[in-house]
């Protein structure tokens, strides 16, 4: 079984290389533009080829045999 890391998303969408490099599937921006451009990032279970395409909460990328489940930012209420 793949290992799955969740990635808390602040904002609409992060770049599909930064959101590689961040969870450190990546070690550097040129790295992560590398696997996508080779092909071996899926995004919801497709092949995914746009370095920068907009990952948004709610998709899974995988590579390596790694999933990164994107979530929304979690909102604490403090009220």
């Amino acid at each position: 079984m793949p290992d799955c890391i969740d990635f808390e998303l602040k904002g609409e969408f992060i770049p599909l290389d930064a959101l590689l490099k961040a969870v450190g599937l990546a070690s550097s921006g040129g790295e992560a533009k590398a696997m996508v451009a080779a092909g071996n990032v899926q995004v919801d279970g497709k092949l995914e080829l746009r370095k920068r395409c907009k990952i948004r909460a709610g998709q899974l990328v995988s590579t390596k045999g790694t999933s990164v489940r994107v979530v929304p930012e979690s909102t604490s209420t403090d009220e």
